[in-house]
């Protein structure tokens, strides 16, 4: 083992590195990246923890991902700086923590860093504890040197460790102030009282949304797609115009301005900018698997040209960029070389190039409007203005890709997460309604992801695409995975999806529900599941649609109980959050007017599967049955039944829900 370990290192020495730590033998990707700092990193785990108590030491936890911009940064600045890094290794026990393996454990610390801070954090996220796991500081991105808006880390530091070793009873304070302030919010939240309801959420998506750039935020803009989905089904259920009208003009914006990649397709995480115009240049699975569907839905809904073209170049850019065996990779990177955004943008020089043999030239010039006088590092990030492409885009959009394949791609982060490629099997079963192939591919991706990831009867949550997984499913695998095959079934009616998402339901009731309450992961840490729908959809929220779909389904009251009983637990805080916790909104909704299951045979229900897609009620679920009538059915009644299919949308659309 010694011998080993030498050759490692003098290994390691030759390629440049000069330290190497324990991460060295993790498989993710985000630790691996740190493997090489000077910093003596642990993963989490109860050695961690059982070393800051031997040696009674604070404990500093850093969380992050592999394609953060300013992970990135903190990470050059300060955890490759050798006087740094040995400040961190003299006073703390250094955890690396990656989110995405992790997201019960950054949810934790998020929503502490909220009610201490006042504020969202976001990454990368600086958390010190006690040895006992008690939190006493928390911070986000922390600058090497003091600047004018955070203390340097280098200052920072000692002062942090002087607190905890000579100053108890401060640190003893500050550890009662943050548990205090945690308390308060939960104790603020269950006295809050109001009402739900389609009026108060439209009231509440109208009083928040921006109605000069569109979208919701007025600093940054997030693509925010479990909002704009309860937009469609309001605007369905209310046939509330103005609601309507913002959702259109939500997902052109975002599929014309910045947001948008208009040469290799899909939608990068953020802009930095209300105006949708500059982005945070990531790309993740879970935006593109998110926002695919609700322009399925709005092609069908205008036959718009622009959203049918977004779903096959999103989906064709994941096909290029992320896939492998059938499956997709989780992210890409902002940056090159530490360059952010340098693949996407272009020179003027390059543009001019573009448009120089283009006999729409005026056109696209007009519709690039201010983007041309460059808008990012002096060079050009492409925003379309105006309510469609410009004529001449495709052939701008060709010479555009051409100087593109010079460059150099960002990083892509390898592994494959299972909830984030369930997603995407919705996404493309989603999109089989545009075209036939993509319900092929959405099998061929189950199948896939079932064999990477379901061994023995047991889900697992990510590894990389060779290596065997071995953490767990959490609630969210379990939950995205459900909600794939529900929408699978309801386009091909396989029995084969019933049948497994019936034992999904009940490995996911056993590992999560407990105490009547649900939690994000099966382990010791019992971090409960919340309602917040941050970067993606809620796993609680989406496991009570699931509930409540499946429940009807199959006439099951196990499984309508168990929804109820949730959505009573969850009652109060959906009440007061409104459009703030939009997948719970849609459960409430859906609960409250009902999931209409449609029974008829199998063939006449594939028969009908276009017309079925355009019945305007957002909560139908199929069942197929012996039987040629077609009969509609809640929880509750049945409540239509005839041999005309239009005889019975009819009922459904002018009767449930007024």
């Amino acid at each position: 083992m010694k011998i080993l370990l030498c050759l490692f290192l003098s290994f390691s020495f030759v390629f440049g590195f000069e330290y190497t730590n324990e991460l060295s033998r993790a498989t993710s990707p985000y630790l691996k990246q740190h493997q090489h700092n000077p910093i003596n990193w642990l993963a989490w785990s109860e050695k961690a923890f059982n070393k800051a108590k031997k040696e009674h030491k604070a404990i500093f936890i850093s969380i992050g991902y592999s394609t953060c911009h300013w992970c990135h940064v903190m990470a050059k600045e300060s955890f490759e700086n050798e006087k740094i890094a040995a400040m961190f290794n003299e006073y703390f026990i250094c955890i690396k923590v990656d989110k995405e393996e992790m997201p019960h454990l950054d949810k934790y610390y998020q929503e502490m860093y909220k009610n201490v801070k006042g504020r969202i954090g976001g990454w990368p996220l600086s958390v010190f504890l006690t040895e006992d796991k008690e939190p006493f500081y928390f911070g986000s991105y922390i600058p090497p040197t003091t600047r004018s808006y955070h203390e340097g880390i280098d200052t920072l530091l000692p002062s942090l460790y002087n607190l905890y070793t000579h100053n108890k009873t401060k640190l003893s304070s500050k550890v009662k102030e943050i548990e205090a302030l945690t308390k308060q919010k939960k104790i603020n939240l269950q006295n809050k009282d109001a009402n739900i309801s389609i009026d108060t959420l439209s009231e509440s998506i109208l009083e928040s949304y921006d109605d000069i750039y569109s979208g919701f935020g007025r600093r940054k803009k997030f693509p925010e797609s479990s909002k704009l989905s309860l937009m469609m089904d309001i605007s369905i259920l209310s046939k509330n115009e103005s609601i309507g009208a913002a959702s259109l003009e939500m997902l052109d914006t975002m599929a014309l301005r910045g947001l948008y990649d208009h040469i290799d397709g899909g939608f990068f995480r953020y802009t930095v900018d209300a105006a949708w115009e500059i982005p945070h240049f990531e790309k993740m699975l879970y935006n593109q698997a998110e926002l695919i569907p609700l322009y399925v839905q709005a092609y069908h809904k205008t036959k718009k040209e622009l959203y049918k073209n977004i779903v096959i170049e999103t989906i064709a850019m994941l096909d290029k960029k992320f896939m492998i065996n059938d499956l997709y990779y989780s992210a890409s990177d902002a940056d090159v070389n530490h360059i952010e955004g340098d693949y996407f943008i272009f020179s003027k020089d390059e543009i001019k190039q573009a448009l120089l043999k283009n006999r729409y030239k005026k056109e696209i010039e007009e519709s690039l409007d201010i983007s041309l006088n460059g808008n990012f590092s002096q060079k050009i990030h492409l925003n379309f203005y105006g309510e469609n492409r410009p004529l001449g885009f495709k052939a701008f959009k060709k010479v555009l890709s051409k100087i593109r394949e010079k460059k150099e791609f960002p990083f892509v982060d390898k592994k494959i997460n299972t909830a984030w490629n369930a997603l995407m099997i919705k996404a493309l079963y989603s999109a089989s309604t545009l075209d036939e192939k993509y319900k092929i591919k959405a099998d061929k991706h189950l199948a896939s992801l079932k064999k990477f990831a379901f061994i023995n009867s047991e889900l697992y949550h990510q590894s990389l695409i060779k290596v065997k997984p071995t953490q767990l499913a959490l609630l969210e695998d379990y939950s995205f995975l459900i909600s794939a095959l529900l929408e699978g079934y309801n386009v091909d009616l396989d029995t084969n999806k019933l049948a497994f998402i019936e034992y999904l339901l009940a490995q996911s009731k056993e590992k999560f529900y407990k105490n009547n309450r649900w939690y994000l992961s099966d382990d010791s840490l019992y971090i409960q599941a919340g309602m917040n729908d941050k970067y993606y959809s809620s796993p609680l929220s989406i496991t009570l649609q699931n509930l409540l779909k499946f429940a009807s389904i199959k006439s099951s009251y196990k499984y309508y109980k168990l929804a109820q009983d949730t959505l009573a637990s969850m009652n109060h805080e959906v009440q007061m959050k409104q459009i703030n916790t939009p997948a719970s909104s849609q459960a409430f909704l859906m609960n409250k007017l009902g999931v209409v299951t449609l029974k008829s045979s199998k063939q006449n229900l594939l028969k009908f599967a276009t017309e079925i897609k355009n019945i305007s009620y957002p909560y139908i679920v199929l069942k197929a049955q012996e039987s040629d009538d077609f009969l509609a059915c809640t929880m509750k009644n049945c409540f239509a039944i005839d041999k005309d299919f239009f005889k019975v949308k009819k009922v459904i659309e002018s009767k449930l829900w007024r």
